[in-house]
């Protein structure tokens, strides 16, 4: 059995795992390319990886169709585990944010449903379209929203090359602007880059950082950026993780290092418990740093750790794996005061499971939930989120203002600093939510080992 790659749900995690498995029945050989050859292998691998193994049903039928099977094989609060055969595109995740580059929520204002763009990736389809964070969307490919029919319009975004949007800007000055169509077609996205800036508030250098996902090799950035903050004399961070579906633990590592005071590189960062063939695995900050990462070390990122005790993160419903690591695995270590709405609740983690029985031949892919996380006080747990220290909903009011701007929402409450402050009552603004199987996170992050 090979093992290439880890992923993230988190779904990351490069370290060798179990010793291969032996039984002693003779076992069936089914003939190549039935489902029954793919399905065998399926439970075989389950039965030694998967973390909930031991509820694993007893009878099972082979002639499945693989995928169908092997959503047979599911926990039922396992949200996470999937399989993909590189022979059959249509068996891959589909994410909006993957094939359009923006992320989107709803809201009813004055009995219209409308779409509201929240995120756009820099250098995507959807910002060479013209989509902003703040615009508001009337109708979907030419359909009107509205309450009832607004989450299977999400959902369908993903099953054209190209989307139809009316958009328009809201001002609390001069209130919507005209409706214009705008067309968006599916489009890779190549940067995700990050953005940072420092503002001046009540004689105070605040450094906020937007990450929009966990990429690999982002220690150098991460360095860098609060290298300036430094030399600014920034007294307090502020990082915007509301819209980060994960990534690589080497850079959610790199972060955690600058940040945490008084740390030493063997000071545990994260537990991985597995089934009792995984076992119990335990990364320090270095180890999980040098994960994924040769560039840049411990000692160098500790050099710009910025003069604080306590850490305030934005969240959100996007907030995912890698983010949620930030959150949970920096507790100990200091006070993290989070503002937003709670979490999506990716405390699993995994790696891939090729089947290459057949040589020179690829066949399925699986990504089953192996690890559950926890930090170095075994604190974990959270599959149904991480609730905020002040819940906050980023939609009260319909002018949305940039992230980063002092005006915006969530960053305004962070740089106020009164954490039991409460959102304002606006009866006119209702945020529409959507199902959990409709929310858009990123997809499991592969590492070479």
């Amino acid at each position: 059995m090979k093992k290439h790659h880890f992923f993230f749900t988190v779904f990351f995690l490069s370290i060798l795992f179990f010793q291969s498995c032996q039984t002693e029945d003779t076992p069936v050989v089914y003939e190549k390319g039935t489902n029954q050859y793919a399905n065998s292998w399926i439970l075989e691998q389950m039965k030694k990886y998967y973390l909930w193994n031991e509820n694993l049903p007893e009878d099972t039928d082979l002639s499945l169709n693989a995928k169908d099977y092997f959503k047979t094989l599911l926990q039922k609060e396992d949200r996470f585990s999937y399989a993909v055969n590189v022979a059959l595109p249509e068996t891959f995740p589909k994410s909006i944010r993957s094939n359009y580059g923006f992320d989107i929520s709803f809201v009813e204002f004055e009995n219209q449903t409308y779409g509201v763009v929240l995120y756009v990736l820099s250098d995507s389809p959807a910002e060479r379209s013209g989509l902003k964070r703040g615009k508001f969307i009337k109708a979907i490919n030419g359909v009107l929203l509205n309450s009832q029919n607004f989450e299977n319009l999400y959902a369908n975004l993903n099953n054209s090359d190209k989307i139809r949007l009316q958009l328009a800007q809201y001002s609390s000055v001069s209130g919507f602007s005209a409706f214009k169509e705008t067309e968006v077609s599916r489009g890779f996205t190549f940067s995700k880059s990050i953005k940072h800036n420092i503002i001046s508030y009540n004689n105070q250098k605040v450094g906020y950082i937007e990450i929009p996902h966990f990429d690999i090799g982002l220690a150098a950035s991460f360095l860098s950026v609060f290298k300036e903050f430094q030399n600014q004399s920034v007294a307090k961070v502020i990082v915007d993780l509301r819209y980060n579906g994960g990534g690589d633990v080497s850079s959610a590592a790199a972060l955690s290092i600058i940040l945490a005071p008084n740390i030493k590189p063997n000071d545990v960062f994260i537990k991985f418990k597995g089934n009792k063939n995984g076992g119990l695995v335990t990364k320090t900050f270095k180890e999980a740093l040098e994960m994924n990462e040769t560039q840049t070390n411990f000692d160098a990122l500790r050099t710009v750790h910025p003069p604080i005790q306590e850490l305030y993160v934005l969240s959100g419903n996007h907030t995912a794996s890698a983010s949620e690591i930030i959150i949970n695995n920096l507790k100990p270590y200091m006070k993290v005061i989070v503002i937003g709405d709670k979490t999506v609740g990716k405390d699993v983690a995994g790696f891939a499971i090729e089947d290459d029985r057949i040589s020179g031949e690829q066949g399925w892919v699986l990504y089953p939930v192996i690890y559950k996380l926890f930090n170095v006080h075994d604190e974990g747990n959270y599959a149904a989120g991480i609730k905020p220290t002040v819940e906050s909903n980023e939609l009260q009011e319909m002018e949305i203002f940039p992230l980063g701007d002092a005006r915006e929402m969530l960053l305004s409450q962070a740089l106020n600093g009164n954490i039991s402050s409460k959102q304002k009552d606006i009866p006119t603004i209702k945020k529409l939510v959507l199902n959990k199987n409709y929310i858009d996170t990123d997809p499991f992050l592969l590492i070479d080992l």
